[in-house]
């Protein structure tokens, strides 16, 4: 007959199936070498090896190994499926060819037959696939046994007395006596208990240390130095920072050891809320309470306010410290090239002071010991980091003014006339209006007081107009057209960003009454305000 859907593997028979015992195939087979010596039948659940696994025989059939007979060609056709397979209906060579026919000549007695229901047709037979049935239990191996499945030991005989079965073909069984197994078992069963103990061991490590860290996180103090410190750094605190950004900053300079060793001293430290932004001079590796105490100690500070000019500040370092008047500005003419000044300074010989417009207002270290020179440094160092973030250049070319310094120039003009920060990118473009060629409200004169006053180093409201239009002086923007030689103060932020982004208009002139600048386009208008501010003067 032709056979169909047949596996090469073995395929058990059930003692309950219709068919038991029904001689199903007896094709031809080929004669083998040697015939190895017939084996009874394994019970049934015995779980026998594959064909092709190690020690098996290539050629022959054995009722024992596979129930319906390996087929002509050998190992080909033991390599096409496994018990239970249905799909196949060739053999391993493909769909056209391989058939096997029943001849009727050849057949074993109690060959289990491995189809159900055949219904004879002629001569040959339709075949129906008999169910696979359910994988009898397998041995379970432990974890840490490294056996190979092909080492896997035999069904244990009933005499413990039998010696090993050997396999066909003579060969010896490669598992060796009990007595080696066991020995090996032993050794593997060690091997196991010291990865369970490793195991075990880096679990308790392990959450040991997480309980370690949560607590340290949540209820532990803080990493911190002890003492105040040695040598010095300056650290540079941006405006509107939280406690934890201040301690991030200090952490990152090697100041604190930890963000919380600040914050934690900070909060238990009345002052400690109210440290504010700007520059201190602190010591290397302090505790986080001696770092507050310094931030907090208003007689360690000097704190510069915008538009305020160089001489008003040296004055302001010469008193915090306690020097003779004038010291300080001594050390600042004399040391100007080695205090850190960019290299688009001092672009005009002209300029009064190279220090101008670098003395950057803030808030500084200047405790008992500290030098004239080292709080200059601080500031200039201070004015050129910020300078750095702006396209100072390219804001200049774009405005048609001819260097940085022009711009830090406008910006002290704008610090100056103006009365609030609301008012400055409207008095920066009354600046710009006044510098152009084409202005004929004022000539290309800007005309300002505040020019005039820093020209006499004075600071006065009542100036006459007439006589400041013949007082010969450089930074008399009365007497000379364009903008001074150089900044007539130390500008802040907001006045050179108003600088750098006038607000759109065509004002030129503007006058402050209470606290409030009204801005105009022509002389008449300005005129009308004059009067008024003069005429409230006289009541008040």
């Amino acid at each position: 007959m032709t056979e169909y859907g047949r596996g090469s593997g073995s395929q058990p028979w059930h003692p309950e199936d219709p068919l038991y015992g029904d001689q199903g195939y007896t094709g031809q087979q080929y004669a083998p070498q040697h015939q190895p010596q017939q084996q009874s039948q394994p019970p049934y659940g015995q779980q026998q090896p594959y064909p092709g696994q190690a020690g098996q025989q290539q050629y022959g059939w054995d009722p024992s190994q596979n129930a319906g007979g390996p087929g002509p060609y050998g190992a080909a056709d033991q390599g096409a499926g496994y018990p239970g397979q249905t799909s196949g209906t060739y053999a391993a060579g493909g769909p056209s060819e391989y058939y096997e026919y029943d001849t009727g000549t050849t057949g074993y007695p109690q060959q289990q037959a491995p189809y159900v229901g055949e219904q004879t047709t002629g001569q040959h037979e339709q075949v129906r696939p008999a169910p696979a049935p359910a994988h009898p239990a397998e041995e379970k191996i432990s974890l840490f046994d490294d056996l190979d499945p092909a080492d896997a030991p035999p069904a244990a005989p009933a005499d413990d007395d039998e010696p090993a079965p050997r396999e066909e073909g003579g060969r010896r069984d490669r598992r060796g006596k009990g007595k080696g197994r066991e020995k090996k078992n032993k050794r593997r069963s060690g091997t196991a208990c010291l990865v369970v103990a490793t195991l075990l061991v880096g679990v308790v490590g392990g959450g040991g240390y997480l309980a370690y860290d949560y607590w340290q996180t949540h209820y532990g103090a803080a990493p911190d130095y002890d003492g105040q410190g040695s040598g010095e750094v300056q650290v540079e605190i941006p405006k509107n920072s939280s406690l934890t950004k201040m301690g991030e900053v200090l952490q990152k300079a090697g100041v604190v050891k930890s963000v919380g060793a600040f914050t934690e001293a900070a909060g238990k430290n009345p002052k400690g809320k109210s440290i504010q932004a700007g520059t201190y001079t602190l010591r290397k590796e302090m505790s986080g309470t001696a770092a507050v105490e310094m931030m907090t100690n208003t007689a360690n500070f000097l704190t510069i306010a915008e538009g305020r000019r160089a001489v008003q500040i040296y004055a302001a370092i010469d008193e915090k410290l306690g020097l003779a008047a004038g010291t300080t500005k001594d050390v600042a003419e004399k040391q100007a090239k080695e205090l850190g000044l960019p290299e688009w300074a001092n672009s005009d010989p002209k300029i009064r002071d190279p220090l101008e417009g670098f003395l950057y207002p803030s808030q500084y270290s200047a405790g008992k010991g500290t030098k004239p020179e080292a709080i200059l440094k601080q500031m200039v160092a201070r004015a050129k980091e910020n300078y750095a973030k702006q396209d100072l250049e390219g804001k200049a070319k774009e405005l048609g003014l001819k260097t940085p310094l022009q711009l830090i120039t406008v910006a002290s003009l704008v610090n100056a006339e103006g009365m609030t920060h609301d008012d400055f990118r409207k008095m920066s473009r009354v600046i710009y209006n006044r510098l152009k060629p084409t202005n004929t409200q004022t000539n290309g004169k800007l005309e300002f007081d505040s020019t005039a006053n820093y020209a006499k180093n004075q600071s006065k409201l009542d100036l006459n107009p007439q006589e400041l239009r013949k007082y010969d002086h450089p930074y008399n923007t009365y007497f000379y057209k364009g903008l001074p030689p150089g900044p007539i103060g130390n500008p802040g932020a907001e006045a050179l960003r108003a600088a750098m982004d006038p607000e759109p208009g065509d004002w030129y002139f503007f006058v402050s009454i209470n606290e409030k600048t009204t801005f105009t386009k022509n002389l008449q208008e300005h005129q009308k305000l004059v009067d008024e501010f003069n005429k409230s003067r006289k009541t008040s």
